[in-house]
């Protein structure tokens, strides 16, 4: 039995009476990058936080200790189902109990407002009703596991472009009904333990100092409980942030809480007593965690264990969207298959930034697709590399890091899981310290799959000698891109310094030492540095030649087009939304040689298939996380139907109504106020490429009847195909009069998503399901009243596939 509310709480008080100013300031303070310290009078544990959405890293950036990896939160959300999101959430508090971490920083819930934004693949959706319902599913799985979340950036974090100053200008209602709602959805139904404050201003108040939004929106009117933890470096002002209702400035150890804060309330600018608030919050959730004595923490019992691998394979097959099937073209049809695309050979699973983890292995769909198909009948040709630069050294290298004093002695060694160093704080091999540090050598062998001039480069700032085959390309210092941004080192692009005639198989020695010095502007430890590389570079029309050529000899070709880390990952924003290198041209090649082609879209979030009238079928995978390789062949084989639909509008970038990133002035005006998404395009009567909730299975739907009792709406369907399927039910709310006396509501949406529900029928049969519809679809936010006002009139209620493929209508009044 988990311990009761009134016994934590008496528990809580009992600690904080305890401490003395010191001890409850250094609590609010991070110890280092990733955790709280221990107060071992109290019998208070180390708090650990760790990264991220789609696996648990842990504190160390090292692939010694592997992390399950699942899809990307775009891949959930195109689930549809907040049970698989919860089973998610299950399985990640599993991974994050045997890494002794306590608290997820997940999940992000900020909106696509805008396709160009660098991170989507992080976030749910362009509908807030989506986001909060995949949302509370996971946040609640991860806490039925003990396990604490943190719901992300609050708020308004919906870009990458100048994030850490940004002023974002939102409007109350924009705010209310768009940005704010899938943290208050999350709030009501699933409680979660923390919430994560962002970088970015809101209407000029920079959100870890926001009292307004944090104090009297999220505690006071919403009743959160939880600690609120300040994104990484967010925490700007000691005495703004514990009055703008922040609890955790993270990471340590130079923060603006610690000795700051202690040294503000004996001067007189806080009272101890405000210090008290937050530091109750903090106990709380240790208490919850079970990392405070003598209490009974939330979960005594974890939920059963969860195959990971399975887990994986199964939510990435039900996330894969099919958006066009012609003739039936999938399942593939008995016959050779030629696989094309430098993604079908090297996964690309995840996307950039803090949500990296490094699984035991990964799946291709190369490998996925010779495992499940007959010998013989698959054939491999590269056709277009998406990668037009250097990208971190990974396949063919083995390597570890040798670090050295200045003498030159050896410190220590430890692996690395590629060509990139990312030790943050503590996180060092075993024997070495930051004072004693003085080079790394990231060292090993190197075997290409190629023979040809192989270009070696280095990502990072500082002093670098770098090595190939004995000879010493570079050695000298390289200085930073960008001044400004803290994180360069990690997100910016590397810088090609040798070229090497390799030969295919055959092994050379590889060497890139670096001279540790701490960097200035950041207020932890780190040392980050990457060896990049990149493969001859063949004549593209020759590549696509030979894809056509394979093509052509197949009964079907499948190509595997991507992103990639340069194009989607956190700390930038998108330039346009087209596929990266040659791949438009090669998918256009081989669909004139063989018109049974199918194309594979290994993207985190939309781009633009200018093709798609030319080829027989488009599946959308996203990041597939670990096992996306054999969950493709489920699918491609027919073992399983692709199970996901749109949770964002696929269109082309000069369709797109909402598409500005970039502030002017400092300053990002949300002029399009609540028209994002399907919203905006649906108002300005443009047609996406693929809409809301688009996604065809392998099986076909009658929608049968909707009866309608109070709020509840019950559909019932038919399958009338072939085969056992699952069909998202999805019902869309659109205002048709207001009552009188009411007043026209100005900028309301043609149509809105009021719920949705799943339902699995074999051939033949019926099912029926209901869905209910909650007050707040009928509601919207007034600015003169700062109050929800229920609008009284008349609806349709629209039940459909998809935003646009509406089967079924009913008028209501309310």
């Amino acid at each position: 039995m988990a311990g009761t509310e009134a016994g934590t709480e008496a528990a809580v008080e009992s600690a904080l009476g305890k401490l003395d100013l010191d001890a409850k300031t250094r609590l609010l303070a991070g110890q280092d990058l990733w955790s709280l310290p221990e107060l071992p009078e109290i019998g208070l544990k180390s708090l650990v936080m760790s990264d991220g959405p789609v696996g648990v890293r842990g504190v160390r950036w090292t692939a010694d200790d592997p992390s399950v990896a699942l899809p990307s939160p775009t891949a959930l959300a195109a689930g549809w189902d907040p049970e698989l999101a919860r089973r998610a959430g299950v399985l990640l508090a599993q991974e994050a109990r045997r890494k002794g971490v306590h608290v997820l920083l997940a999940p992000t819930v900020n909106l696509h407002r805008s396709p160009l934004g660098g991170r989507h693949f992080e976030a749910y959706s362009e509908d807030p009703y989506l986001t909060g319902v995949i949302g509370a599913g996971y946040v609640d799985g991860v806490q039925s596991g003990g396990v604490g979340t943190t719901v992300k950036h609050f708020v308004a974090n919906d870009a990458e472009t100048d994030r850490f100053t940004v002023n974002n200008l939102v409007g109350e209602r924009a705010l209310r009904e768009l940005y704010l709602a899938p943290f208050e959805a999350i709030v009501a139904s699933a409680r979660p333990w923390g919430v994560m404050t962002a970088y970015n201003t809101v209407n000029g108040v920079t959100m870890t100092e926001h009292h307004h939004l944090v104090t009297e929106v999220l505690r006071g009117e919403w009743g959160f409980d939880g600690f609120n933890v300040s994104d990484w470096m967010a925490a700007r002002d000691t005495v703004g942030a514990l009055r703008g209702g922040l609890d955790v400035a993270m990471p340590g150890p130079r923060t603006v809480y610690g000795e700051a804060l202690a040294e503000a309330v004996r001067d007189g600018r806080l009272d101890e007593s405000e210090v008290d608030g937050a530091v109750r919050r903090v106990l709380r959730l240790a208490a919850r965690v079970g990392a405070l004595a003598d209490v009974e923490p939330a979960v005594t019992e974890p939920p059963a264990p969860v195959d990971g691998e399975a887990l994986a394979r199964e939510l990435a097959r039900r996330s894969f969207v099919m958006v066009r099937n012609e003739d039936g073209a999938l399942p593939l049809r008995p016959g050779t298959v030629a696989l094309i695309g430098a993604a079908a050979r090297d996964a690309r699973v995840l996307g950039g930034g803090s949500a990296t983890v490094f699984p035991l292995r990964t799946v291709s769909p190369l490998e996925g697709l010779t495992a499940a198909l007959p010998e013989g009948a698959l054939s491999y040709a590269l056709g277009a590399d998406p990668t037009t630069e250097l990208a971190v050294a990974d396949q063919g290298f083995v390597l570890r890091a040798v670090c050295r004093d200045s003498a030159g002695a050896v410190l220590g060694t430890g692996s690395a899981p590629n060509g990139r160093i990312q030790w943050m704080g503590s996180d060092l091999p075993a024997g070495v310290t930051h004072d004693t540090l003085h080079t790394i050598e990231l060292t090993g062998a190197f075997t290409p799959r190629e023979s040809g001039p192989h270009t070696f480069g280095i990502k990072g700032a500082g002093a670098f000698t770098l090595t190939v085959a004995g000879t010493t390309y570079y050695d000298d210092v390289q200085l930073p891109a960008d001044d400004s941004d803290p994180f360069e080192a990690f997100f910016g692009s590397p810088e090609p310094r040798a070229q090497a005639e390799l030969t295919a198989g055959e092994p050379v020695e590889v060497s890139l030492t670096h001279v540790f010095a701490l960097p200035e502007d950041i207020p932890f430890k780190a040392v980050a540095f990457a060896l990049a590389h990149q493969e001859p570079q063949r004549d593209p029309d020759e590549l696509i030649a030979e894809a056509v050529e394979a093509a052509r000899a197949a009964d079907t070709a499948v190509v595997v087009v991507a992103t990639t880390e340069r194009v989607e990952s956190e700390g930038f924003d998108r330039k346009d939304l087209r596929l990266p290198g040659r791949q438009d041209d090669l998918v256009r090649a081989v669909a004139a040689a063989n018109p049974n082609t199918v194309v594979v879209v290994n993207a985190g979030s939309p781009v633009e298939l200018p093709w798609r009238e030319d080829v027989a079928a488009v599946l959308l995978t996203w990041f597939p996380g670990q096992e996306g390789g054999a969950a493709l062949a489920d699918v491609l084989t027919g073992a399983h139907e692709p199970g996901g639909r749109l949770p964002t509008t696929w269109g082309s970038l000069a369709d797109a109504p909402v598409t500005e990133v970039t502030p002017t002035d400092g300053e990002l005006r949300y002029s399009e106020g609540v028209l994002i998404g399907y919203r905006a395009w649906e108002k300005a009567g443009r047609t996406p490429v693929f809409p809301f909730g688009h996604g065809l299975g392998y099986t076909d739907w009658t929608y049968e009847s909707a009866d309608i009792t109070g709020s509840a709406v019950t559909v019932r369907i038919r399958n009338a195909g072939e085969r056992p399927g699952r069909e998202v039910v999805q019902v869309y709310l659109a205002p048709t009069g207001t009552a009188p006396g009411a007043g026209p509501v100005p900028d309301r949406p043609v149509r809105w998503l009021a719920g949705f529900a799943g339902v699995e029928a074999g051939p033949g049969e019926s099912a029926e399901v209901t869905v209910e519809i909650p007050a707040r679809a009928f509601e919207v936010w007034d600015e003169a009243d700062h109050r929800w006002s229920f609008v009284k009139g008349s609806y349709e209620i629209q039940v459909g596939r998809s935003i646009a493929d509406r089967r079924i209508t009913a008028t209501i009044n309310v």
